[in-house]
């Protein structure tokens, strides 16, 4: 089976306040059995899934830099052991403050050829409000150092909506990390998670973020500079030179199988030939993964996605790209196209000039109105998909 393989690494140095990921600060103790557990889940889900090969690897987290190079190379022996042959993109995430020469030159000779930085900002005062690791000038070092050893093969997340955050100073960060040479950025929307140390705060009165009319203007103004410095706006959230797209990420929205190894992980394996998938999230908690005996997956959760669900999910990931789901593919595990699905909607968008002339995808600004479109496109699913199944089931009767 062809599938990508997802990497969890649930290890920070601290938590900021806006973050409901799961992740744990990392233990010194720990850290190796965490290694030497995740080698045995790999050699698992590989042999169990038949894996012939890997187009992508991701290592994210949690802070993966934070294992320090040695670990690191470790993991990536390994699959490279593993691997029926090397993938042809293989991102590793780092953050500022665990960056430095040894870690990216380890990463580079052993087949990393992409590094998404995760900068959210280069303002001082946005940083010490939500307690992100790291200072403003850790982060262009990292910058000027990730640079060097992968020239144009690196990726930045920003974060659009924090607190003392405005305009100006997200499209200086902006031309800051472009002029460092990053191919690719991430911009990302501030969501206010209940659970948070962040929306506490925000709710007692001490700290303040922009309204939701603000951050909406926030993250338009980035977006206007990414496009103006020639990004293209291949997705909700990403933007890249041209050549740059996240071929990892490009799985996910086209719902093509990945893996998934470490505690918090999710994998999803499509069943093409009956257009159903089946799903398994590893349990987030670290202590019970470093107590796994192995005797059978690490402690899990599974589902069964029917076909119904996988084509509302292919649908929904599919449309939050600009290249728009993949046609061909959806015809072939499904039988069936989007228009016949969703003719009405498609219809009704074309005429207000948000979806595109030549394919099935929503324009620049419909994108912006992706929530709308999926509403609308699930409502219209509902009469097109179920009186079909209850046609079948008369056949039968």
């Amino acid at each position: 089976m062809n599938a990508s393989l997802y990497i969890h690494i649930p290890f920070c140095i601290s938590h900021c306040d806006y973050c409901d990921f799961y992740s744990e600060i990392a233990p010194s103790t720990a850290l190796d059995r965490f290694v030497a557990v995740l080698q045995t889940e790999l050699e698992m889900v590989f042999h169990q899934y038949h894996i012939t090969s890997v187009p992508t690897l991701y290592m994210g987290g949690g802070t993966p830099s934070v294992l320090g190079w040695r670990r690191l190379k470790t993991i990536l022996d390994h699959c490279n052991r593993l691997f029926p042959s090397w993938p042809a993109e293989v991102t590793v995430e780092a953050n500022p403050e665990s960056v430095d020469d040894a870690l990216l030159s380890m990463l580079k000779d052993r087949g990393v050829n992409r590094i998404s930085l995760g900068i959210q900002s280069l303002a001082e005062d946005a940083r010490r409000a939500v307690h992100r690791s790291g200072s403003a000038a850790q982060c262009r070092i990292a910058l000027a150092q990730t640079a060097r050893f992968f020239p144009a093969s690196f990726s930045v997340d920003l974060m659009a909506g924090l607190p003392f955050q405005t305009q100006d100073g997200l499209v200086d960060d902006i031309h800051e990390v472009l002029a460092a040479g990053a191919s690719h950025v991430s911009l990302y929307s501030l969501i206010l998670e209940e659970a948070t140390p962040l929306a506490a705060q925000v709710h007692s009165g001490r700290i303040k973020i922009p309204c939701e009319e603000e951050a909406e203007d926030l993250w338009l103004a980035g977006r206007n500079a990414l496009v103006h410095c020639g990004f293209n706006p291949y997705e909700v959230s990403n933007f890249a030179l041209s050549g740059h797209e996240s071929r990892h990420n490009m799985r996910y929205w086209r719902m093509e199988s990945w893996l998934a190894c470490g505690p918090g992980a999710s994998g999803t394996i499509i069943n093409e030939r009956e257009g159903t998938a089946l799903r398994y999230t590893n349990k987030a908690n670290l202590a019970s993964y470093l107590s796994w005996d192995t005797a059978d997956f690490p402690p899990r959760e599974e589902e069964t996605l029917d076909q119904e669900t996988l084509i509302q999910e292919s649908l929904m990931m599919g449309f939050r790209t600009l290249m728009g789901p993949d046609e061909a593919l959806f015809q072939r595990r499904f039988h069936q196209s989007i228009s016949e699905l969703i003719p009405e909607t498609l219809s009704a968008w074309k005429h207000r000039d948000l979806i595109q002339e030549n394919r099935l995808a929503l324009t620049a600004d419909g994108l912006l109105l992706l929530n709308s479109f999926l509403v609308d496109c699930f409502r219209e699913l509902e009469s097109s998909i179920r009186p079909s199944k209850m046609k079948a089931a008369d056949t039968f009767d």
